[in-house]
């Protein structure tokens, strides 16, 4: 009897309470602008965005990456939610979904009447569009201001949204714990299934967490998950959604997690396809322009900030970027490097199909982990005598038409103060220009680049992509690869790409294509080719770069293939160890040293970067 006149008393209270808040709320809103005027003001309704996962893929179309920063997100339009899906939230959260206006007042007196009667919290009042609300604007913090506005912006969302599409937005916002929101996400993340292949037992067991994530979690509480599973199917089967059939077969069915870890493979390949999306856009939308247009420094970097925030608000839109990226290949490469390099020796290779202009694979270096700083196209080295085919030989050939027999001093040379001297010291007299070339003679190169010019030389550098050539470089010892900066492996093998193309430079990327969540095509590379020579030149410089491999400083590099040719390069004091080479298919670069130079003689004489590109294009 005190049970139910406490009751009663406490449905009076809130009645009254509930009727004080009605007349605050009409006071306040005629006090200053129209619902909508003030909405209008500070939200954009009609800009409701959710984010959604992105995906990258193998060059046979197989995930390699699932990329998402916070929330993991798979995006389902209305037309792909089940049946099922909608039944089960619309019993159970919001039973006139369709008929209100994004409040229910009936639902809400309902829920007064049974929380008073009970003396606990047992029913809510929020419609989906009163969660949805929650979940994209205001927060979930439990305050009168919260839950007016919450009101509110469920009203207007009602004016500018459709049914179906509130639906939808609810049911991608929605939390499934363990960073997964919206029900495709949890479809693959907790069954490794599409949504649509899911049973009605799956789908009501799903179903339940969002209720209380944590308490719902079917990675710590799944018994608590099956409660309320089996409520879930309940309240369906009292809606008249499923038959009484269904139910039991669906509370008779074991439930049976397939957790679907995150897919994220191949990080060295995966972490430079992020650097070169970002330089995808940059060309595409008119970034680089500003940058090489920018007054100062901070203003550069203002637009580097811009051009961050425009690739993230892409990715996070669910882009499909399609790659090159050949698995076995990329696997070969990093197998190798981890194999024959010891310790305290780092590496990095590139990979490119000769056939489609494409880097097939790359390695970021030894045991590299996904972001870290990568080698391949982050690490600046001298090239020793791998820039002899492109600054010196090549121009030589274009420039002067020197006949291929011809020969060139080998002995000591010296301008001024720069005597520079052959590998060992020793003075070889006159030779032919294929064997200077094959045995790495520093002399005949500085003499061949003093006779061609400095300047005319570098015009052939400067139409491939090397980033950081500086004026400082203009100088004699850039023969030998005395350069400021110098290359990144990545740079140094798309150059040498030119001698498998006729004398044309056509840039290779990892990148195919990218594509929206719809599958229209967003972005691709221009592949525009660049004369850089004749092809009476190339032809030369193709039997110079294969005298390397059959009897020069390669030949620990020598395959059974068609043609195979190639250059070593080594830099003062062993710092660094190269060979870039080609075959008909594939044109390979391998870089071998320390972060921080030092001396590597031990391990020239070895020879790791000859057998590392051997075992690669083998």
């Amino acid at each position: 009897m005190i049970k139910t006149s406490t009751g009663w008393l406490f449905i009076g209270l809130l009645f009254l309470f509930f009727s004080f808040l009605i007349v605050e709320v009409t006071a306040e809103v005629k006090d200053v602008q129209t619902l909508s005027e003030v909405l209008d003001g500070h939200v954009k309704l009609n800009d409701i965005t959710l984010s959604t996962n992105s995906t990258m893929y193998d060059r046979n179309g197989r995930l390699i990456s699932t990329i998402y920063k916070d929330e993991n997100r798979i995006y389902l339009p209305y037309d792909e939610i089940p049946k099922s899906v909608i039944d089960a939230f619309i019993s159970t959260e919001d039973k006139r979904f369709f008929e209100h206006k994004g409040y229910d007042a009936a639902a809400i007196v309902r829920a007064f009447l049974i929380n008073a009667e009970k003396g606990t919290i047992e029913e809510g009042a929020s419609t989906m569009t009163q969660q949805l609300v929650r979940n994209v604007f205001l927060g979930h913090e439990q305050t009168y201001n919260r839950k007016m506005s919450e009101l509110l912006y469920a009203h207007e969302v009602e004016k500018h949204y459709s049914k179906q599409e509130i639906f939808e937005l609810y049911v991608n916002s929605i939390y499934f714990n363990n960073q997964v929101y919206g029900f495709g996400a949890a479809s693959h993340f907790y069954f490794n299934k599409k949504s649509k292949d899911l049973s009605l037992a799956e789908i009501a067991f799903l179903s339940a967490i969002p209720n209380n994530p944590t308490h719902y979690d079917p990675l710590k509480n799944s018994e608590k998950t099956k409660l309320r599973q089996q409520w879930i199917l309940n309240k369906m089967l009292e809606a008249g959604k499923i038959t009484a059939d269904e139910h039991d077969k669906a509370i008779a069915e074991p439930i049976v997690l397939n957790i679907q870890k995150r897919v994220d493979k191949y990080p060295d390949y995966v972490t430079y396809i992020h650097y070169e999306l970002t330089e995808l856009v940059s060309v595409s939308e008119g970034f680089d322009l500003q940058l090489s247009q920018a007054a100062s420094e901070d203003a550069k970097q203002a637009i580097k900030q811009r051009l961050d925030a425009r690739v993230q608000s892409l990715l996070e839109q669910g882009l499909q970027i399609e790659t090159a990226l050949e698995p076995s290949m990329q696997q070969k490469v990093i197998e190798s490097f981890n194999h024959h390099l010891r310790s305290d020796v780092q590496g990095s290779g590139v990979v490119i199909d000769n056939q489609n202009a494409e880097i097939i694979a790359i390695s970021g270096g030894k045991d590299f982990k996904k972001f870290d700083f990568h080698r391949g196209f982050q690490s600046y080295r001298q090239p020793g005598s791998a820039i002899k085919p492109l600054l010196v030989y090549a121009p030589y050939f274009e420039e002067l038409d020197i006949p291929i027999q011809s020969k060139i001093n080998a002995n000591n040379f010296c301008q001024g103060s720069y005597c520079p001297k052959n590998f060992g010291g020793g003075q070889y007299g006159m030779v032919s220009i294929s064997t200077a070339f094959k045995n790495s003679y520093n002399t005949p190169a500085i003499r061949i680049l003093d006779r061609v010019g400095i300047e005319t030389a570098f015009t052939y550098l400067e139409k491939l992509p090397f980033k950081r050539i500086s004026t400082t470089d203009y100088q004699l010892p850039a023969a030998l690869g005395g350069l400021t900066h110098g290359f990144s492996p990545l740079e140094l093998t798309r150059a040498y790409t030119t001698f498998a193309y006729n004398g044309s430079f056509i840039p290779s990327y990892g990148i195919r294509q990218v594509k929206d969540r719809n599958g229209d095509i967003l972005y691709s590379w221009d592949k525009t080719a660049v004369t850089m020579w004749s092809q009476g030149t190339n032809d030369k410089m193709r039997h110079l770069l294969s005298t390397v491999v059959d009897s020069g400083t390669g030949t620990k590099a020598r395959i059974s293939a068609p043609y195979v040719g190639g250059k070593t390069g080594t830099t003062n004091d062993f710092h660094d160890l190269w060979f870039v080479g080609l075959t008909d298919r594939f044109t390979a670069g391998v870089w071998i040293g320390k972060d921080t130079p030092s001396e590597l003689s031990s391990l020239y004489k070895q020879a790791p970067h000859l057998q590392i590109w051997k075992e690669i294009m083998q």
